[in-house]
């Protein structure tokens, strides 16, 4: 019998187990290519404000216990309207492979409708291929690279 991943708005109880993916999350990000850059301009979720941290995460769960997390945030663009914005996705690796990440991506999309939302961005490491297919089976694809070298002197 196969697992179905079950996802929900994140409430007030979840933020410490939110907390501590986040930071795995981010240790792994260390070594990956372009992984300082996306740590400097995302801030470790221990440092946010909670409430606003709960209003915008949705959680997997196993059997109550949470493994993954994806969070998400609505811009206003001047051309485009509103934007869903996925600032990050992260299932635990003993989770993974069982459809979290799809069921967290299609909660954020569903929120974002709701919400108004005319498009949905989410961003990739250079070479985090697991995340690019997991934004490519939802349907959401590259329309901008953003390349960058840091300049001495």
């Amino acid at each position: 019998m196969a697992l179905e991943p079950v996802v929900r708005r994140a409430v007030s109880s979840d933020l410490d187990p939110i907390v501590e993916i986040d930071g795995v999350s981010r240790l792994a990000l260390i070594d990956q290519r372009g992984g300082h850059a996306w740590l400097a301009e995302h801030p470790a979720l221990a440092n946010l404000v909670a409430v606003d941290v709960i209003e915008h995460c949705v959680v997997g769960l196993i059997d109550d216990v949470v493994v993954g997390l994806a969070l998400w945030e609505i811009v206003d663009d001047s051309e485009r309207g509103a934007i869903l914005r996925i600032d990050r996705v992260h299932v635990v690796s003993q989770a993974r492979e069982l459809g979290f990440g799809d069921a967290l991506l299609a909660m954020m999309v569903d929120i974002g409708r709701t919400r108004g939302c005319r498009y949905v961005e989410a961003q990739a490491l250079p070479g985090d291929r697991e995340t690019k297919n997991l934004y490519e089976r939802a349907g959401i694809t590259a329309r901008l690279i953003t390349v960058s070298r840091r300049l001495e002197g």
